[in-house]
């Protein structure tokens, strides 16, 4: 698999190439933000991690950048900000994961390894199609349709809302729904999920608002 890794400190970028190396993976590294559009505009990638801080465009905006161009690949954000503010901005954007610096090597091998589990889980689905009041999702081509028209979901955000489709007669709890996608134990004060919920509930809005009839 085709791993992206952004980071200005050459030592970081070094360690976290020879890590997921030894793990087998195909490595693109780059020190400066225009090497690695150029990457992510010509290469299949599998998933990508940004150090926020980069010169020239900043981890946040390659970030977008990467969701604009429809690429649905993971995403984790390295970062030396601890802020919450920091986390919800990367999560609302399109990131599926953060690693504050400084971190254990093994430590983002495994949520590497975590987030494309997920990536990938899909094509292990069984066929399964869904249809509530105009909304579609397909489980076993991972699409998610609105009145028709397509639904761009991170594979994080589909699982979620294939979940949740799944268990709509129920009222489910941001702890379950962690524990079923993410597969880590919950934490409390944990607003990761409400943060992927409302990136989902506003991109649903913004489809339903391109397919009302005026």
């Amino acid at each position: 698999m085709n791993i992206l890794v952004l980071d200005d400190e050459k030592e970081i970028a070094d360690l976290v190439e020879l890590y997921l190396k030894n793990e087998n993976y195909e490595v693109y590294k780059f020190y400066t933000a225009n090497e690695a559009i150029h990457c992510i505009d010509t290469v299949k990638l599998d998933l990508a991690i940004l150090d926020v801080m980069i010169a020239g465009k900043n981890g946040f905006e390659i970030c977008e950048y990467i969701r604009e161009k429809n690429l649905n690949f993971p995403i984790i954000m390295l970062t030396a900000k601890i802020e919450e503010k920091d986390k919800v901005t990367g999560l609302l954007i399109g990131a599926d994961d953060y690693i504050t610096k400084p971190f254990l090597p093994m430590e983002l091998v495994a949520r590497v390894k975590a987030a494309l589990r997920r990536y990938t889980k899909y094509n292990e689905m069984l066929k399964e199609e869904i249809y509530i009041d105009g909304l579609e999702i397909h489980a076993e081509t991972h699409e998610c349709l609105l009145y028709e028209q397509p639904i761009d979901l991170t594979p994080l955000e589909f699982e979620i809302l294939l979940y949740l489709a799944n268990h709509r007669a129920s009222v489910v709890s941001s702890e379950e729904l962690f524990e079923k996608v993410w597969k880590e134990k919950y934490l409390e004060n944990n607003n990761t999920v409400m943060v992927h919920i409302r990136r989902i509930r506003e991109k649903l809005r913004r489809r339903y608002q391109k397919s009302k009839i005026y």
